[in-house]
Parts: structure tokens; sequence; C-alpha cells
């Protein structure tokens, strides 16, 4: 009975996979060409105020009007013009007494593509007149939510190398796919966003258990070595990279209804819906996560297999199970990871190698908090995220990543064991 579930299981799943890579095969790159006009759109919105009736228009490379729209009583507006560069203005005539924009926005249009255009509004700040301590309170909070990301996207990478000593660097492709499957389901399928990413965390799963499945528990059974399976992942992280290269884009591209979201504010706090959305979601995650690690029988099984693999099966355990389940959960969370990632870091898009880009900060929080152990990457990950925002207030943000590898480095040389790991004990 348990074997015809999980067949059944799996033919679900392997379906599930087919009609997202078909989907990506018939919404190519090449897709986009077929349109002659891209639509652009936006909402205005001063501090946390929708503006409506406000006229926004879109001049060409000579300065001639394109096309023109106002806004709705949400702010919102959308008009479309051919593929190419404009300028998008707001009226000043049309907007409130008490209202004043800064300047205008130039960007690139390209069809088949959401395209988002933001306005800001009220009197120019620069980085000098806003008080220190509000800048280290706004990079903190980002780093709260930068981390926890990373944490739901990591956790699978520390459970997958605790129970089968794989340093597994495909990890990052997974979470790639996670936004991918994400942008199929809502820009070509058609499902809201929502939907879209609980769909995501399923396509994550049918891709954990086909990455066991089909290449790491034939070489456990071979019995390869790690440092092979190592050279393995590596091979599978490239092959994945350059197949969503050629059946997704390599351009950016964004969610269908994703819209910029409004930043709300308690005082010196500010933050956006979005963001605050995706604090929410993580933290919930990653305590569904640790109850599922303490109190069912997979999560002390998991665990048990973690702590000594040899005692577990001597135990009754059914390894191979729990590795499956593991791989599993740690696909699923890649995906949602993936989506977070895609929402809240990259402002609702989707890049062919966000994961890749991932991956060296998710190392350093597995190998910070203590690899192997779920708990360890969980602190070890927060802590990436705070320092890499807070790195900003003294070097370039486009640098910011550069912390994570220095964080790397430092803690190989201080405590390879990581904060809540332990000494391997030789003899």
């Amino acid at each position: 009975m348990a074997g015809s579930c999980a067949r059944t299981l799996s033919r679900a799943l392997l379906l599930l996979l087919f009609l997202v890579f078909a989907a990506l095969l018939s919404a190519g790159p090449a897709a986009a060409d077929e349109q002659d006009t891209a639509r652009v759109s936006g909402r205005l919105v001063d501090a946390g105020e929708p503006i409506a009736d406000a006229q926004v228009r879109a001049l060409d490379s000579d300065g001639a009007e394109a096309a023109t729209t106002t806004s709705d009583e949400a702010g919102r507006w959308s008009l479309e013009v051919p593929e190419g560069t404009y300028t998008f203005e707001v009226v000043d005539d049309t907007l409130p007494e008490d209202v004043s924009v800064q300047g205008t926005v130039t960007r690139q249009v390209t069809a088949g593509r959401v395209n988002a255009v933001v306005f800001t509004f009220g009197e120019v700040r620069t980085g000098q007149g806003t008080p220190l301590y509000a800048r280290v309170i706004h990079l903190a909070i980002d780093g709260l939510r930068f981390g926890l990301v990373i944490a739901v996207a990591a956790i699978g990478l520390s459970l997958v190398y605790g129970t089968t000593g794989l340093t597994n660097f495909s990890h990052g492709e997974l979470v790639t796919l996670g936004a991918v499957f994400a942008w199929v389901f809502n820009v070509t399928m058609g499902f809201s966003l929502l939907v879209a990413a609980l769909l995501s965390v399923v396509a994550g799963v049918a891709v954990g258990w086909l990455n066991n499945a089909g290449i790491w528990r034939p070489l456990r059974k071979r019995r390869i070595g790690l440092i092979p399976q190592l050279v393995v992942s590596i091979g599978v992280a490239i092959s994945l990279r350059y197949l969503i290269l050629m059946l997704f884009s390599d351009r950016t591209q964004a969610f269908a209804d994703h819209t910029v979201s409004v930043q709300r504010h308690w005082g010196p706090i500010a933050i956006t819906d979005t963001n605050l959305m995706t604090i929410v979601v993580s933290v919930v995650v990653l305590i569904a996560v640790a109850v599922m690690l303490q109190k069912t029988r997979i999560g002390k099984a998991m665990r048990a297999v973690a702590d000594n693999k040899a005692l577990a099966a001597a135990s009754g355990i059914n390894v191979e199970r729990v590795i499956t389940y593991v791989w599993c959960l740690g696909g699923g969370l890649a995906g949602l990871g993936g989506v977070l990632l895609a929402i809240s870091e990259l402002g609702g898009r989707v890049q062919w190698e966000m994961g890749f880009k991932l991956l060296l900060l998710m190392f350093a929080g597995i190998i910070l908090g203590g690899i192997g152990t779920a708990y360890g990457a969980l602190l070890g990950c927060l802590i990436v995220g705070m320092l890499v925002q807070l790195s900003t207030l003294v070097i370039n943000p486009d640098l910011k990543y550069v912390g994570g590898l220095l964080i790397l480095i430092f803690i190989l040389i201080v405590r390879p064991q990581g904060i809540l790991g332990s000494r391997e004990r030789i003899g």
C-alpha cells in the first residue's frame, strides 16, 4: 500500500515538473519578440497615501510624447509603448498642491516583461541628511529580513550535509529553480503570486526527490567517496544553471502581479509591506521546521542520522528513507527561499543565476553557525544577513556580498566548527 502511494506521488511530481518545463519551452525568450509594444506600470504614493488623477507621460529619446495616462484612486497607472528607452515623468500641474515629485525616471522598456517605474515624492534627501541611528535601524531590519531568507534557503543545505556528509554546490540552483517555477506558474500559467509560490514549493520538493533518486542514492550505493560527490555536485550546479539560462532567459524577468508596496512608519522604524510579509513568512516556516525536528518521528530520525548514521541504522531507523525526506525538505525550502529572495531582495524579479550569487552567503551562514545543524544554520545566516547589510555603512553596496567571503575565511581560521558546532574527535 505504501509503495503504491509512493509511486502515485512520484508520478504526480514528475507530471508537475513536465508541465513546468513545457511552459518554459513555450514561454522562452523568443516569445517576447512577437510583441511590438510593452506595458509599463507603477503606483504613485506619497507618505503612504495614493495619488489619484495624476498624469504620467512617456517621452521618447527625442523628447516627444509617446504615451500618457492618469492614475486611478489607488494611485496605479499603466500605459503601452513600443520597445525602447523612455523618460517617464509626472506632470506637476496634476499633483496636489502639497506634493512634489523628485525628477524623472529613464529606463529601457522591453516587450513581454512587466516594466515597473517608481517615482519618489517629497523633498530630495541625501544620505548625509539622514541621521546615523535611523540608517542603522533601517539596515538592521533589512539585515534581519535578508538573514531569514538566507536561513530558509540554507537549512536544507545544512541538513543534507549533516545526514550524508555531502557539500552540495548545486543547492544554489535549487533556489533559482524555486523562483523560476513561481514565475512560470504566475506569468505563463496565470496563477496568482501566492498560489504560484505554493506550487513552486511543491515543485522544489519534486526536484529534491529527483536529485536524490537520480544522482545521490546511486552514488551512495556504489560507495563513491565524498570528494568525488562534491565534484559531481559542481557539475550538477553548472548543468542546471545553464539549463535554466537556456529555457528561461538571460534577462531579469518580473512577476506579473507584483507591485511596489507602501512603506510603513513606526517612529524610527520604516519597513515595506513586502519585507514585513517576508519576515513573517520566514519566521513561521523556521518555527515549523524547528517543531518538526523536535516533536515528530521523522524529525527525531533526521537528528539521529545526522548525529550518528551507523547507530541510527542499528536502532532500526531506515537511513535511506530519512535521507530522502531530507532532500525533499531541502528542495521545498530552497524553492520557498528563491521566491522570497526574488520578491524582497530583487524587487519582484527573477534572475537566472540568483541562487548561485546567494550560495556563498549560505555557506558562510551554515559554517558560522555550525555546519550540519539546522539551528546553527539559522543563527549563522541571521548574523551573516545583518553583517552584510550593515557593512554598507562603510563600503559600497555593490561590494556587500564580499563580506560573506571574509566571514567564511575568518570563521574557518578561528573556529572551524562554528558557533553551535562541536569539535570532531580523532581516535
